[in-house]
């Protein structure tokens, strides 16, 4: 992880990235939609009930106390007025197209870090502190002009991309920070240890039974403690990333796809758990297979307000609906949860066609030309036009949702996802 044969002390740390984070995106956009919602607290929920949770906030709702994951009825009791909206994920996808398309105007995109994020790496001149800070101004104007009033974001500035990252979390909203090597570490000093990237609470935990309670203690740390804090060599790279040093993090997102749905309350029962479930599946496989991925092991959770169930099964090397519904169903039998609230599906161990060996035995093969047909005629004219009868009462639910993580939205057939171009006549 660091390269030992070039000490990375002796190495420069000058301005080398501009980290873009849109604030509070899913509201903004909804305020920058409907005019009407400009300036009052808006909280943005996956299905329209007091049970769910919020899954973004605007600022108004914000200082209500109102966060991502706080429970609808709650927010609405600690926010009068607050207008609660359903989740629109295509139209996030079309403004999140709408930014890389203005904000590369400014400068090329080195990286798309999520929905809300992207990076940017600045070269020569660029990395000189006031020419860095215009281009954070003229990005910040320049996404105004050319996606809306309402898309305000914070930009921050530093030697290496993390710190570029942490940097917008100074100030918000609509911040522009920039981190020189002399502002290091002290600059990092008023953070808490969750704001950094990376350490969540778990590792939280970890970094407190090692003494490290505060970002202070953190960046005061020597290697050698980081490194049995972290319990790793991850904790030398964090040494040099909090100091300004350019290191190459790994990437560890797991190979995992998987679709989950809060459930509307007509279908918090067995039978409507049973059904949303098997549409989740027909979507997941059909993920899979314009992918052209194969899993052998599968998560079906239910999560409940008292009691949650969740089973992982072993699969033969699949892509196939049919198959992984009859498994599925095996399985429901023996299914034990009370007052059902989400479903989800998940794939892990994917595959690629080349890493796959065929039982000789196995139907999923068989029935490939089949799933292959199905799906260019839901392509074609339309999601469930061919659906499995077990999912009639839920074929119109669970539509595709954008994470923070994801920047695009899989089309399961003609019309799904469609967008108006809501930007067209706007300059930049």
């Amino acid at each position: 992880m660091v390269d030992g044969n070039l000490p990375l002390e002796s190495r420069e740390r000058r301005l080398s990235y501009l980290f873009l984070d849109l604030n509070a995106y899913f509201a903004s956009v909804e305020q920058q939609e409907r005019p009407e919602l400009r300036g009052k607290p808006v909280a943005v929920v996956p299905v329209l009930a007091d049970t769910t949770f919020v899954i973004a906030a605007s600022y108004e709702a914000k200082a209500f106390g109102v966060k991502t994951g706080t429970q609808v009825g709650l927010a609405k009791q600690m926010c009068p007025g607050l207008q609660v909206i359903h989740a629109r994920p295509g139209i996030y996808v079309h403004y999140h197209e709408r930014v890389k398309e203005v904000a590369s105007s400014v400068l090329p995109i080195d990286e798309v870090c999520s929905i809300d994020e992207m990076r940017f790496k600045l070269i020569g001149e660029e990395r000189v502190p006031a020419n860095a800070l215009e281009l954070g101004k003229k990005m910040k104007l320049t996404l105004q002009k050319g996606v809306g009033e309402c898309m305000r974001c914070s930009v921050g500035i530093a030697p290496n991309a993390f710190l570029a990252k942490i940097a917008t979390e100074l100030q918000k909203p609509d911040g522009l920070i920039c981190i020189t090597e002399n502002d290091l570490p002290h600059c990092l000093f008023k953070l808490k240890l969750t704001d950094f990237t990376g350490i969540n609470k778990k590792t939280a935990a970890r970094l407190n039974a090692a003494g490290i309670f505060s970002a202070e203690q953190l960046c005061l740390a020597e290697r050698d403690h980081l490194s049995r804090a972290f319990g790793s060599i991850v904790g030398e790279a964090w040494w040099y990333m909090l100091r300004g040093y350019g290191v190459e993090r790994e990437n560890q997102k797991g190979k995992t796809l998987g679709h989950s749905h809060v459930l509307p309350p007509r279908l918090r029962t067995d039978q409507g758990c049973r059904e949303v479930l098997l549409r989740l599946l027909q979507k997941a496989s059909a993920r899979l297979r314009a992918s052209d991925l194969w899993t052998t092991d599968m998560v079906v959770s239910v999560n409940g307000f008292k009691r949650s169930w969740q089973v992982r099964i072993k699969l033969p090397p699949t892509q196939d609906t049919v198959t992984m519904n009859q498994y599925f169903l095996e399985e429901w039998a023996n299914h034990d949860f009370e007052s059902p609230r989400s479903v989800s599906v998940t794939f892990s161990d994917l595959r690629s066609a080349e890493e796959v060996t065929p039982s000789l035995f196995d139907e999923t093969h068989e029935r490939a030309k089949f799933n292959e047909a199905v799906d260019e005629i839901n392509r074609k004219f339309g999601k469930n036009t061919v659906y499995l009868a077990g999912m009639k009462n839920a074929k119109d639910t669970a539509d595709e949702k954008i994470a923070f993580q994801k920047t695009e939205l899989f089309s399961e057939g003609k019309g799904d996802h469609v967008q108006i171009d809501t930007f067209r006549g706007l300059k930049y």
